[in-house]
């Protein structure tokens, strides 16, 4: 069934095919989203001018502006355990609900750590819990996305517009910061 989202005999659950798609896609989809959000919610304003200015970078910090490129290591990171669970993830026609439900639960509210939106955040932080929240509209938002494409993704390669929209995507998510480190640099 070409153009549709559907299983194909031809997905490639190879390690090297999941690493590389799930760090295209984690990139792609932080780019896509942030930019939104960056607008939607005032990030210069947010992140210079309100509490989050005591714990977060302002977005004219040399690492904020290059944060970008920090993406597709996480990305790696993440396709290591899409690896370890892709009979789970990419077997089943429900696979995306069951990664999304995964990033929620293990990369979102179960952080051990007490990040913005986790439990541990919000139990031990003394960041006010509405503060908290802010930000996860975008970070359901990035995971859903990540989740539902990345699963498309590898079980239906035959999309070639699906390869081609993410790879063209994740070279301009790696360009922007690096051009607008020159453009800054050359001022």
């Amino acid at each position: 069934m070409p153009g549709r989202w559907a299983w194909s005999k031809s997905m490639d659950l190879s390690a090297i095919s999941i690493l590389i798609k799930t760090t295209v896609t984690h990139t792609v989809t932080y780019f896509v989203v942030g930019l939104v959000v960056f607008k939607v919610f005032d990030y210069p304003h947010l992140l210079g001018e309100t509490g989050f200015r005591y714990f977060m970078r302002p977005t004219t910090d040399l690492r904020v502006r290059v944060g970008m490129l920090f993406q597709p290591l996480r990305g790696v990171i993440m396709g290591i355990a899409f690896v370890i669970l892709k009979q789970t993830f990419f077997t089943q026609s429900n696979g995306w609900l069951l990664i999304w439900i995964t990033l929620l639960c293990l990369s979102i509210l179960g952080t051990f750590g007490p990040t913005l939106a986790s439990i541990e955040g919000m139990a031990f932080s003394k960041i006010p819990l509405r503060t908290q929240l802010i930000g996860f509209p975008e970070i359901l938002t990035q995971s859903f996305l990540l989740s539902f494409i990345i699963f498309h993704w590898i079980r239906s390669p035959e999309l070639k517009w699906l390869s081609t929209t993410m790879w063209t995507f994740f070279v301009l998510a790696l360009t922007v910061p690096i051009l607008a480190l020159f453009i800054k640099r050359t001022k």
